[in-house]
């Protein structure tokens, strides 16, 4: 969005550490977050270097050719970073060894997924360990903008899914888990732009193409054996209401699932 010509916007949100612009597309949802270094950095954010100015929702705004500007500021990128590094391989006894511990940290956690006990979760789980797109698909239809806030429960389950049967696929060399990922991926973006908020929408089609925050890519590292899992995933156990425990539900299902579609013993 940055390198396309110049489109209006507007401020969709703004908080403290984080203000959310979005700009005026024909396809896609495309919202951009401006966030200070103590926010949480969303695959879709641009990091500021100072502190944010006060804007007001529905403040006029404009992103392309090179800028973003809002409010008094006009801002443009000085180095970019990847929000979807690839892992490189991965033993896949590796990640049998991970599925308990997380299971395990995340089972002791105060920090409660908004959707606990929900049916389609349970199903969505099935079917991707089945593989049937079938199952997995109307599951995650029915999870799409399901819950409340800028993102509700079933899409931060299904962005946790999509990154880690994406990247830990790809890891172990589970293809059949990468391709789950591209059918997924293509279901729950179809619509998303009307059935859930822009925020959420624009995150779906990040995670689609693999990209998540530094919180949710540290944990991916750590269940490939690269670092310590608990103080990671205590992290993104944190962030927002549920966002985070529901991100690491994604993410068990997902790991889960490239297990079985690998043929690997959990």
């Amino acid at each position: 969005m940055l390198e396309s010509p110049r489109r209006p916007a507007r401020v969709l949100a703004a908080f403290p550490a984080g203000v959310y612009l979005e700009v005026r597309a024909e396809l896609e949802p495309h919202v951009i977050a401006v966030v200070t270094g103590e926010a949480t950095r969303l695959p879709n954010a641009v990091v500021l270097g100072d502190r944010l100015p006060r804007v007001a929702v529905g403040d006029e705004a404009s992103v392309g050719d090179g800028a973003i500007e809002f409010g008094p500021l006009s801002l443009r990128a000085h180095r970019w970073w990847d929000p979807a590094p690839p892992l490189g391989p991965v033993d896949p006894a590796q990640l049998a060894r991970s599925l308990p511990a997380l299971t395990g940290l995340c089972d002791r956690s105060p920090r409660r997924p908004g959707l606990e006990g929900n049916g389609a979760a349970a199903l969505l789980a099935e079917g991707c360990a089945e593989a049937s797109l079938l199952n997995s698909i109307m599951a995650a239809e029915q999870l799409v903008g399901l819950g409340p806030g800028l993102t509700p429960s079933g899409d931060d389950v299904l962005a946790g899914l999509l990154v880690a049967l994406r990247h830990l696929g790809a890891a172990a060399g589970a293809g059949r888990a990468v391709w789950l990922a591209d059918w997924l991926a293509a279901a729950v973006t179809f619509d998303a732009r009307s059935r859930t908020t822009p925020i959420s929408a624009t995150l779906l089609h990040c995670a689609a193409r693999g990209e998540a925050s530094g919180e949710v890519l540290a944990v991916l590292r750590a269940l490939a054996g690269r670092q310590s899992l608990e103080p990671v995933l205590h992290r993104l156990l944190q962030l927002g209401h549920t966002s985070g425990a529901d991100l690491a539900w994604g993410l068990r299902i997902g790991l889960a699932a490239v297990l079985d579609l690998g043929g690997w013993e959990k």
